[in-house]
């Protein structure tokens, strides 16, 4: 992953190293989607007062859980 360092000036290298070990416990996915549908998926996520990581995040476990047969 690239470092990212801020310009902000309270980014301490404190601060720089929380956010480093706090992105170090996720792993990333990419999805692939053309602008007029990433902006759809934005514009649905803060409908309902959500990130979008937050939406995906929850069609996918709502989808999984579906899928199980566990409703």
């Amino acid at each position: 992953m690239e470092d990212k360092r801020s310009t902000y000036a309270g980014f301490t290298e404190a601060r720089a190293r929380a956010n480093k070990k706090y992105i170090d416990k996720f792993a990333e996915i990419k999805v692939r989607v053309d602008p007029a549908r990433r902006e759809e998926i934005k514009a649905h996520a803060e409908a309902h007062g959500e990130s979008v990581n937050g939406f995906i995040t929850r069609a996918i476990d709502e989808t999984i859980e579906r899928d199980s047969g566990k409703e």
